[in-house]
């Protein structure tokens, strides 16, 4: 009989984990040469759908998000902040008019090839600064990737969650 009550509660315990990780987290493939070289294509990723909530986003922070208009997804590095302004100038993030660091972006990178460019937020999207509730993101890979600048901010509700796994 105790054998039975133990083996119940190890089954109830087994599916209440199964449950929870499937409700906070949820794996993610990596379509595409976007975020190279932090992950390459087909790349298994866990997101983490709660944390955000819990904790604000930073910068940098990796999220998985579903565009309203389109209907895809994509996994891309928060860069801009709701009330930042940004720009970059010969491929350096300005936040607020300070220089800020990006060093995720120093493997491959040269002087001769310009990754991002040079952009004002206000030429993307007409707003000097960005508005509560959205976010300005972008692929590591530069060159090669779909984000903010080509379909602008990015609504903070239209986040999944952020990467779990680090690598």
């Amino acid at each position: 009989m105790k054998k039975r009550g133990i083996a119940l509660t190890a089954v109830g315990i087994c599916l209440l984990v199964i449950f929870l990780k499937n409700l906070v987290f949820v794996e993610y493939k990596v379509e595409g040469v976007s975020m190279q070289p932090t992950y390459q294509e087909g790349k298994l990723l866990s997101i983490n759908k709660l944390g955000m909530y819990f904790h604000s986003l930073k910068r940098f922070d990796i999220v998985v998000f579903q565009l309203e208009e389109t209907g895809e997804t994509y996994v891309k590095r928060v860069i801009g902040l709701p009330g930042d302004e940004i720009h970059y100038r010969d491929d350096q993030l300005y936040v607020n008019n300070q220089k800020v660091s990006e060093p995720f972006l120093k493997e491959g990178k040269t002087d001769e090839i310009k990754q991002t460019g040079t952009f004002t937020l206000e030429e993307i999207t007409d707003k000097t600064k960005i508005p509560n509730g959205y976010l300005f993101v972008i692929g590591d890979n530069r060159i090669q990737s779909r984000d903010s600048r080509h379909f602008g901010l990015v609504k903070i509700d239209e986040v999944i969650g952020t990467v779990s796994s680090k690598e």
